[in-house]
């Protein structure tokens, strides 16, 4: 499925930027025509985290005319393993004005328009509004639907992609197009159970992995703005890099879609985290009254030791997250062994139960199954281990 280009050839190149691009203008399929529309393109990129990284690094040096960021983080010693644009002097900088100075010394004539603020409902029209292209790097399912429903019913298609270990998978969608062309919908009509899949920050990301699905993502995006190629529209490109296997699969538009369909349901933005659900119901309603700050715990703890309380403290992440950091005196048993059952044995019947994770989420749904087994005094620690790093025991690695 090919596209005629998105944007307009600019009027001209000067002589300074047809040295920088010469490798593009002798390429036939890009020539000065295209060129010419890179320079007068505007590409939103969504994220200057993983993906946004080498997306931006890219399509700067490429001669995207105008690169948007929208970032409201600050960068952090645990991005530099993958997020490239930035450095060690970069560390507690925002990572927008960090990657916007990185993008200068890569490429002087790109314009870098900064939005320093979390997407949401109230300015996710008025962010993109203006944009030829959106290249998504978000890395959370309640983005990724806005992200969707917005630039559908705005009419800009946008280049998807994400990552997670060493598995990546990147498209198009551009449903306003083509006809036949399917939304990120149309792919996942519905967002996976709360807590059934980790986030990048709770299950790990290769970083290289990063710069694979990233520069796919930037290819698309030179594709659809030039008007060159069959981009990834209708296709779903997936990356094995532990396998070293690429594989498309065909994705059709589904007539039955909430929002590209023939009977649409969604036709406004809603409230997509509800939609998305970080944690379940049952998970909610269990720590609804069962959650315990990391400062409790530690009184607790001392408590212990001292004789005058008994307790089980269950760290329910993975081992290798337990060998970066812990709580003193926990014992591991990970959140999937609660979900097959075998972890209830491991539990004293005669002692409260007392869970945590790296942030609160997995501990609340291990919560559930826990009161669900009769523990009714079991309690979760709100916030994780996070929270025990920077409140109480700064000493230990972040992660």
């Amino acid at each position: 499925m090919s596209f005629p280009p998105l944007v307009e050839p600019a009027a001209e190149l000067t002589i300074d930027e047809v040295r920088r691009y010469s490798r593009h203008l002798i390429i036939p399929d890009v020539g000065m025509a295209g060129q010419k529309r890179l320079k007068n393109a505007k590409v939103l990129v969504i994220g200057a985290g993983g993906l946004g990284s080498p997306a931006l690094l890219y399509l700067a040096a490429a001669g995207v005319g105008t690169l948007g960021i929208a970032e409201f983080d600050t960068v952090d010693e645990s991005n530099l393993q993958r997020q490239v644009i930035h450095g060690v002097s970069d560390i507690d900088k925002p990572k927008g004005q960090s990657a916007k100075e990185s993008i200068a010394e890569i490429n002087p004539y790109v314009n870098v328009i900064l939005h320093e603020e979390r997407l949401d409902n109230d300015n996710v029209f008025e962010i993109f509004r203006g944009y030829d292209l959106i290249v998504d790097g978000t890395d959370n399912f309640a983005t990724r639907y806005m992200v969707n429903d917005a630039a559908y019913f705005l009419g800009i298609p946008y280049v998807w992609g994400s990552i997670y270990r060493f598995d990546g998978q990147a498209s198009v969608f551009a449903p306003t197009m083509a006809e036949d062309a399917p939304c990120y919908r149309c792919l996942y009509p519905e967002p996976p159970p709360p807590g059934m899949v980790p986030s990048c920050a709770e299950g790990g990301v290769l970083g290289v992995l990063c710069a694979s699905i990233g520069s796919i993502q930037v290819n698309e995006a030179i594709k659809l703005l030039a008007g060159i190629g069959e981009p990834l529209v209708g296709r779903l490109m997936i990356y094995d890099a532990l396998e070293m296997e690429y594989r498309k699969l065909k994705v059709r538009k589904d007539p039955n879609c909430a929002l590209c369909g023939d009977n649409p349901s969604v036709t406004g933005l809603i409230d997509y985290d509800y939609f998305c659900g970080a944690i379940s119901d049952e998970a909610a309603d269990a720590a609804a009254d069962s959650t315990i700050s990391v400062v409790q715990l530690e009184h607790m703890l001392k408590e212990r030791e001292e004789g005058s309380r008994d307790f089980v403290l269950v760290d329910v992440r993975e081992p290798v997250e337990y060998e970066i950091n812990k709580v003193p005196g926990s014992v591991l048993i990970p959140k999937n062994e609660f979900l097959n059952g075998s972890a209830l044995e491991q539990l004293p019947a005669d002692k409260q139960v007392v869970m945590y994770c790296k942030t609160g989420v997995r501990s609340a749904e291990t919560l559930a199954i826990v009161k669900g087994a009769g523990y009714a005094d079991a309690v979760h620690v709100g916030g994780g281990v996070v929270a025990w790093v920077n409140q109480i025991d700064p000493s230990q690695p972040a992660y």
